[in-house]
């Protein structure tokens, strides 16, 4: 089994959410949160505002999407391993000082057995 964790981060902090050594300093943090390491990172920061970052780890995917315009940012964590920590949503919340969020989680079924 695999599993997926979702997070909308909403009334961030704008300086955070255009700032790409912020954003990639913190996903590196999340990532060895969860027990993982960055294989490859791919980064865009559009013009005039806002970053995708996305990076293979050794697990899966992680990425960060951000919109500074509407102070808010989507975080997707697919790992290979058993279950996502749900504190991994607060902990982003707080980096982000996101004033709210939501999670949504689901289990991948790689096998195909369930």
């Amino acid at each position: 089994m695999a599993s997926q964790l979702m997070v909308d981060l909403y009334d961030c902090d704008e300086g955070l959410l255009n700032d790409l050594e912020r954003i990639r300093e913190l996903a590196g943090r999340m990532i060895a949160e969860i027990g993982s390491e960055i294989v490859e990172e791919c980064v865009h920061e559009f013009q005039p505002i806002g970053i995708t970052y996305i990076a293979v780890i050794t697990t899966s995917h992680f990425s960060i999407h951000t919109w500074p315009e509407y102070g808010y940012a989507a975080v997707d964590i697919f790992s290979c391993k058993e279950g996502l920590p749900m504190e991994i949503a607060e902990k982003l919340k707080e980096a982000f000082g996101a004033k709210r969020h939501t999670v949504n989680g689901f289990k991948r079924d790689i096998g195909g057995r369930n």
